[in-house]
């Protein structure tokens, strides 16, 4: 009896350690490994501005692979911004919401703020090393209660098949894409950069100056103060980027009036890009994640398919900048019900396999390290380091982004002149 007890623990003893070193080989090697009892029935919501969002949906899936009675949903409340505090103090609060960094330090969404969990913390297991530092957002007393799950860049699309059938070179430097916008113009393209114009939310003229005033700012803390604080002689930082958007318009590389005829700078951008006569295409990465559903849907691109990409627009001779932003974060309500399991979704989530997995589906730019892009992407992933730029993190501020943005517009419609828009500058509303 002695020797069979002896040989059961001893059985006992050796499996032990191997399962433990099991699962420490697993998480190792990135394989998510569940925390709580997989058997746990709850309700998880996530609430955000997305019409849909089927990438997330499909991670609800995944997460179901380990926990099955889990039930996960994304719900888009009406007037999402102006009612998200209210949504948070109410009996249905949401586990986890979409946010951004304005909401820092903003008395509007004090509230909002308030129910953020700190993601920062060590005890939660969030894979934070695998995120591109320049994307987080740090409150000031160090907490991060936001991460990113998509980001952000501006660029344009490239047709690729275009610029082979004319022999050209997709630009990398100003004065290539001056001679090449001149060239399309010479062989008969009316408006050999195109984009949408009608409005200064989301317009070409923003996606064209705002790189180049990041750029501007980056390593000027004097001049960025100014800017934020909406200085007497903050304007100029603008100037160099306005003049370069005015000469391509001026030259008629960008035909205004064949672009006031795109009506929104999402779905109507790309479908007028896949019409296939327009060589670049100004936008953001969010307006590309939308080409890959819109590809059936434009007759034009059925009949006559080409091969496209997505570039940042070179307005120097050194090349163009990689605006790493991000596009969409996430919070944590840490008052919400279930907020043990809430953080293990957020654990599984905020890992490189996950964060890759899900912008690849809704093909929008990973806020990994690795950068690994879409195919789509990939000029973006061949910019140096030096010319990558997180405006958080250097400190834009949404009101220097608002300032730019309507100045470019307004400069760039003819409205007002370059002068005027330096000179107004912290005036624009």
């Amino acid at each position: 009896m002695r020797k069979m007890f002896c040989a059961i623990l001893a059985v006992l003893l050796a499996i032990v350690p191997a399962a433990c070193l099991s699962r420490v080989q697993a998480e190792s090697a990135g394989a998510f490994q569940p925390r709580l009892d997989p058997d746990t029935s709850c309700e998880i919501t996530v609430i955000g501005n997305y019409s849909n969002f089927e990438a997330l949906e499909a991670e609800f899936d995944r997460f179901n692979e380990f926990y099955p009675d889990v039930e996960l949903s994304y719900v888009k409340p009406d007037d999402y911004h102006n009612l998200l505090g209210t949504v948070l103090e109410s009996n249905n609060a949401p586990n986890i919401f979409f946010s951004s960094q304005w909401m820092y330090g903003n008395e509007l969404y004090q509230q909002v703020c308030a129910h953020m969990e700190d993601l920062s913390d060590p005890q939660l297991g969030l894979e934070l090393s695998c995120l591109r530092p320049g994307l987080l957002s740090y409150d000031p007393d160090g907490h991060l209660l936001m991460v990113p799950v998509f980001a952000r860049n501006y660029g344009m699309l490239i047709n690729n098949d275009l610029f082979a059938k004319e022999g050209l070179q997709v630009p990398t430097t100003w004065e290539e894409l001056l001679a090449v916008c001149e060239a399309f113009l010479s062989r008969g393209y009316t408006s050999p950069m195109m984009g949408y114009s009608a409005d200064s939310a989301g317009c070409l003229m923003n996606i064209l100056v705002y790189p180049e005033v990041v750029a501007a700012l980056a390593g000027n803390s004097e001049a960025l103060r100014a800017a934020n604080e909406a200085g007497s002689s903050a304007g100029e930082f603008m100037r160099a980027g306005l003049e370069s958007m005015m000469q391509l318009i001026e030259k008629g590389y960008i035909n205004l009036e064949k672009c006031g005829e795109i009506g929104d700078n999402y779905t109507q951008v790309i479908l007028r890009f896949f019409e296939g006569d327009v060589p670049m295409m100004i936008g953001s990465g969010d307006t590309v994640s939308g080409t890959g559903k819109r590809e059936s849907q434009s007759e034009a691109f059925t009949k006559a398919p080409f091969t496209y990409s997505f570039t940042p627009i070179p307005l120097s001779d050194a090349g163009g900048y990689f605006i790493d932003s991000p596009s969409i974060q996430f919070s944590v309500n840490k008052t919400c019900e279930n907020l043990d399991m809430t953080n293990e979704f957020m654990r599984f989530l905020v890992t490189r396999r996950e964060l890759n997995e899900m912008a690849s589906v809704k093909r929008l730019v990973t806020p990994t390290t690795d950068l690994s892009f879409d195919a789509v992407y990939a000029p973006f992933g061949q910019v140096p380091n030096e010319r990558i730029l997180s405006p958080e993190a250097i400190g834009i501020t949404d009101f220097l982004a608002t300032q730019v943005r309507i100045a470019a517009y307004q400069v760039g419609s003819g409205a007002i002149s370059i002068d005027e828009a330096v000179s107004q500058y912290g005036s624009f509303k």
